[in-house]
């Protein structure tokens, strides 16, 4: 048995009323659609100002093409254009009334309705804070994704329905923001970019003696002194009086001269830098490689054995009364851990109810602090999310009960829903959903014991990315709208299953929707008996 697998491009373009304060736009794009119709409601007023300068320029043309026309014929002849009583009246009313209301035309300030929109709308703008989130989800999503420079700023990615580049000038600007940062990686590979645009012919604000000051100095940083000497050679003879320019270049001859000093050759100088040039990048832990390669879909392969175990099937809840007769598909995602996805299993118009109830909501996404048990952001989670409980809508109530009646569990003590949606470079780094034994106080103010399950709903399809792994054991979980994978993070005896450790992959394009229950130990003694055995 074999279900079909269809995939659905979903485009979101709806608009939410301005009534949450600002916060993190980059990390959901159900937040920077409402930047998209600001900008073009900025757009259509710009546009009215436009022409409001065009009518007022074009009274003022008309003006001076008849006054020009009048005094050429009173200039050859002003006694005689005078002689005429009209004409001698008409100079007095001219200079008298008519100038002056000229004047007024010409100090008529037409910007007024542009400048009071901007005002109303430069509240909702994104601050530094949120263009910096922006430029480090692009650089995440380089690291991961394996991307190099080029490609992301001719904006070659899978799956674009829109595609957009980076000018010379958005390069020097992301290699500024990883400057500020430190990450002298970066830093070079984007300055790097924008000199070889510039180099390319790119008509750009950018200035080269800019991009080649923040390059020689991220070069250095990183240990490349000859590289760094190039690059200022480069600088000084577009600006040879660069001050900065100039004291590098003492230093660097002085450091160079030190090395000659202790007799290193040129060529071991050479290898060293080599060297250094190799690990720039952040050595990064061997988890930290298998989750970019389980993104980027290089993870392990299961051999033909293991495949063989897995299926697919129609499922009743164990003979449960709602699914006897319409049971539901089925299918093994891994083996151990088990992770099983159910396919259909919830509706577009149940989809659509739960992300109009969430959105109003939708805030930067927490995690529990193992030390205080509360509720917290952190950096290696870069989502928005929302709670949404049963007695809210009965959409909610009914995805509870399908939820109980095919795992089950008692969902009376599970998390409420969580609604989350991923936007630029969204993810959600390794992590676990139980909590360990260090962590005791994890979940004590809910009372309900561990998280025993964790129950996924996929709200979206994403179209490049945005994949759930699991670097423990190398599974690879795709999003596809309308379906739901489960797994237990507890062995029945209670203990954490720690090749349950799981990530949300980076979206490279495209939007991501998720809601997810979270099951905890309370209400499951007699649904999920104990065992004598730690692991099993």
């Amino acid at each position: 048995m074999a279900f079909n697998k269809i995939c659905y491009i979903v485009a979101l373009g709806f608009l939410l009323p301005f009534s949450y304060a600002h916060t993190d736009f980059f990390t959901s794009i159900g937040h920077m659609t409402d930047l998209i119709n600001t900008e073009k409601d900025l757009v259509v007023s710009l546009k009215d100002y436009i022409k409001a300068e065009e009518s007022k320029l074009e009274q003022i043309k008309k003006w001076a093409e008849k006054l020009d026309q009048l005094t050429d014929t009173a200039t050859k002849d002003p006694e005689g254009f005078l002689g005429h009583p009209v004409n001698a009246f008409k100079l007095m009313k001219r200079l008298n009334t008519e100038w002056g209301e000229l004047e007024n035309l010409v100090l008529k300030d037409m910007s007024d309705g542009f400048i009071s929109n901007m005002t109303i709308q430069r509240q909702f703008f994104p601050n530094d804070e949120d263009q910096t989130g922006a430029a480090k989800a692009l650089l995440r999503l380089q690291d991961t994704y394996n991307l190099d420079t080029d490609t992301l700023s001719r904006g070659n990615l899978p799956g674009v329905k829109h595609k957009s580049f980076l000018t010379a000038e958005d390069c020097f600007e992301l290699g500024k923001i990883a400057y500020t940062e430190a990450d002298y990686y970066h830093t070079e590979l984007w300055m790097e970019q924008a000199l070889k645009q510039l180099d390319e012919g790119e008509v750009s604000s950018a200035d080269k003696v800019y991009i080649l000051d923040y390059l020689s100095y991220a070069v250095y940083q990183q240990g490349d002194l000859s590289k760094a000497v190039m690059l200022t050679k480069r600088l000084l003879e577009l600006d040879p009086e660069h001050q900065r320019a100039n004291g590098n270049m003492k230093y660097f001859e002085y450091i160079m001269a030190k090395e000659k000093e202790a007799n290193k050759s040129s060529t071991e100088s050479e290898d060293q830098a080599d060297k250094e040039t190799e690990v720039k990048k952040k050595d990064y832990l061997p988890e930290r490689r298998k989750y970019e390669m389980l993104c980027r879909g290089e993870g392990l392969k299961m051999t033909p054995r293991r495949q063989k175990r897995l299926f697919c099937r129609y499922y009743d809840g164990n003979r449960n009364p709602r699914y006897i007769l319409g049971p539901v598909k089925q299918e093994d995602e891994w083996d151990k851990p088990r992770i099983v996805r159910f396919l259909d299993i919830i509706s577009d118009e149940e989809i659509e109810t739960v992300k109009e109830l969430a959105k109003p909501r939708l805030s930067r996404a927490t995690v529990h602090d193992p030390e205080t048990g509360k509720l917290t952001t952190a950096h290696y989670r870069v989502s928005k999310s929302a709670w949404l409980s049963g007695y809210e809508s009965p959409v909610v109530s009914r995805i509870n009960t399908r939820i109980q009646d095919l795992t089950g569990l008692d969902v009376s003590t599970a998390e409420e829903l969580q609604v989350a949606n991923y936007g630029v470079g969204g993810q959600y780094e390794p992590h676990f959903d139980f909590a360990r034994k260090d962590e005791p106080d994890a979940f004590k103010e809910l009372g309900t014991g561990n998280r025993i399950a964790t129950w996924l709903f996929y709200m979206s399809d994403v179209s490049a990315g945005g994949a759930t792994v699991f670097p423990e054991v190398g599974a690879s979980v795709w999003p596809k709208k309308g379906t739901a994978v489960f797994w237990y993070n507890l062995f029945p005896s209670g203990e954490g299953d720690y090749s349950t450790r799981h990530a949300a992959c980076p979206v490279l394009v495209g939007n991501k929707w998720v809601s997810n229950k979270w099951l905890h130990e309370r209400g499951q003694e007699f649904r999920r008996p104990c065992t004598l055995s730690e692991l099993e």
